[in-house]
């Protein structure tokens, strides 16, 4: 039996890639449900963006290749940095102070776990 993999990207999200991480190494490797009931519950505020990626990537499993929720676990996830937007403001002295809007890019691998044959 050939081994689907389910793709699923969350591209722009206005937090930094370094903060996405802590939240995305939390649930690596886990089945997508148990993933998605952790990230509810987590305090940080990267966790709303990747329980939704995590969601959207359950439901086109399910929709477009009739995957079951329940088999699909996490198998790969990760965050890299997006565009910096950089503004600049004034300082003390009149000086520039710069000041970085960064984003992240997150992106999510889902696969079928397949049952145990006896």
């Amino acid at each position: 039996m050939e081994d689907f993999e389910v793709r699923a990207q969350s591209r722009y999200i206005r937090q930094s890639a370094r903060k996405v991480r802590l939240v995305v190494d939390r649930v690596r490797g886990m089945d997508a449900l148990e993933a998605m009931s952790v990230l509810k519950l987590m305090p940080q505020r990267a966790a709303t963006p990747v329980y939704k990626l995590i969601k959207s990537a359950v439901a086109n499993a399910e929709n477009n290749f009739g995957m079951l929720p329940e088999d699909l676990y996490i198998a790969q996830i990760y965050a890299d940095e997006g565009p910096t937007r950089r503004w600049r403001r004034f300082g003390a002295r009149g000086r520039f102070k710069p000041i970085l809007k960064r984003s992240a890019h997150v992106t999510v691998v889902l696969r079928e776990r397949l049952p145990l044959e006896s």
